[in-house]
């Protein structure tokens, strides 16, 4: 029998992974993922579903909305992509990630099967999250959509509840290049009946072709951003935000950034329709599982402070419509200097965020350790011709060590523009957050 090292080598090396190698992992369709789906007897029909799609902002939103109903005394599975550190980050149960004997059993069990219909990556995964999530009695699971909605190999479910965040240019190279091509996309995940939530349509277009989907699934469609749910809101002296909220009073949320308010505006939306549904959600529930959802759900990488003195962030926004909010945030973030340490991966809208980030601020180019990643050298060349200057790092852990070693106490270091630039800086600096 393989150790859980090998199985992670045979899961990296034998199945395409969209997280490491891009375009060329990409499998659309549900063809592989019904034939998977009905080899393992069906496993996501024995528990409750709701399932997440959006540019941005799924990941908060599925964490939230995990944490709310873990307090609610619901056992909650919890699907999401891509991991930081551990590949067992996307599965996990009440926050708890999958037990690595399972992750071994789960392959050596089915693997001669799996081989002969060479599922992706994702498809693999989905599958054994699925499983798991049946093995250990979960009452509902978070499903957060892998890329699209239409063709991703998470659309086998049949949820309670869809939520689509909002929609912006990314993986244009599969989802389309306009904005209405990729909200068709997400609005693939609209079934026939089942409620949906839009947390923010932006442009009428856009939204004309979420109406549209939804009135040919007669499906009940709400718009977050017309829900009401928030009255005011303004953020703490220790970063986080305070809501003013029509159904539960004050509500303080963990998590930073300009970019949560929205993701907050959906959750509350999507929790009221819940309950329309019989969900049993306490207001009390509500409250913690926004003040602790990082504690509950194990979500890292969202506006995180690392340390102060000086200030480090990180965060996983990665695309033009991240970086919207992200420019917002730091430009609002009190600091003598701003010192970024920053990569992206070869196939994003480059020049779209380029022209996004603040001008003043000190970079520190770097390129993270997958087979996307967009060279330092040449990330940097296409970023003068934006005015941004700074030096080039050949990896994460030396850009963020010379930042350091350049930044005064009261500076401030920002470490972002990918996920995987996140990644290797969290194992670069250390950190115990994992279990």
């Amino acid at each position: 029998m393989m150790t859980y090292e090998e199985t992670l080598h045979y899961l990296y090396t034998r199945v395409p992974v969209f997280q490491h190698s891009g375009a060329s992992a990409y499998k659309p369709g549900l063809g592989t993922s019904l034939s998977l789906d009905k080899y393992l007897a069906y496993p996501h029909k024995a528990y409750k579903t709701i399932h997440v799609a959006g540019t941005n902002g799924k990941g908060s939103t599925s964490h939230l909305l995990a944490a709310v109903l873990q307090k609610s005394g619901y056992k909650v599975g919890l699907y999401t992509s891509p991991h930081l550190v551990d590949f067992r980050e996307r599965i996990r149960v009440d926050g708890k990630m999958i037990d690595k004997q399972y992750v071994v059993d789960f392959i050596e069990k089915h693997r001669s099967y799996f081989e002969t219909l060479s599922p992706s990556f994702f498809e693999l995964t989905m599958s054994m999250a699925f499983d798991y999530f049946r093995s250990q009695a979960v009452d509902v699971a978070v499903i957060e959509v892998g890329l699209g909605g239409r063709l991703d190999s998470t659309n086998i479910i049949d949820p309670d509840l869809c939520v689509i965040t909002n929609i912006s240019k990314d993986h244009v190279q599969f989802l389309g290049d306009t904005l209405e091509q990729i909200a068709y996309e997400k609005a693939g995940i609209i079934k026939e009946g089942i409620p949906v939530i839009v947390g923010e349509a932006g442009i009428e277009r856009v939204k004309d072709v979420f109406v549209s989907k939804a009135g040919a699934e007669n499906a009940p469609i709400r718009f977050a951003e017309q829900s009401g749910v928030i009255r005011s809101s303004a953020i703490s002296d220790n970063g986080h935000w305070v809501y003013d909220t029509t159904d539960y009073g004050t509500i303080e949320g963990e998590l930073g950034g300009v970019v949560q308010e929205k993701n907050t505006c959906t959750v509350l939306t999507a929790i009221r329709e819940l309950l329309s549904l019989g969900y049993k959600i306490t207001p009390q529930a509500v409250k913690t599982g926004f003040a602790q959802v990082t504690g509950l759900t194990g979500l890292m990488g969202r506006w995180q402070i690392i340390q102060r003195d000086p200030l480090i962030i990180c965060d996983t926004g990665h695309n033009v419509g991240g970086w919207e909010y992200l420019s917002k945030q730091l430009d609002q973030t009190p600091c003598h200097a701003l010192h970024i340490v920053i990569g992206m991966v070869n196939d994003k809208d480059i020049h779209g965020v380029l022209k996004l980030l603040p001008k003043k601020a000190i970079y520190y180019f770097t390129n993270a350790s997958v087979e996307r990643a967009l060279p330092a050298e040449e990330f940097a060349l296409q970023a003068s011709e934006h005015g941004l200057k700074g030096t080039i790092h050949s990896s994460v852990a030396l850009a963020i060590e010379a930042a350091k070693n350049a930044a005064e106490p009261n500076d401030c270091i920002f470490i972002g523009g990918s996920t995987f630039i996140v990644s290797d800086a969290l194992i670069a600096l250390k950190l115990d957050i994992y279990n």
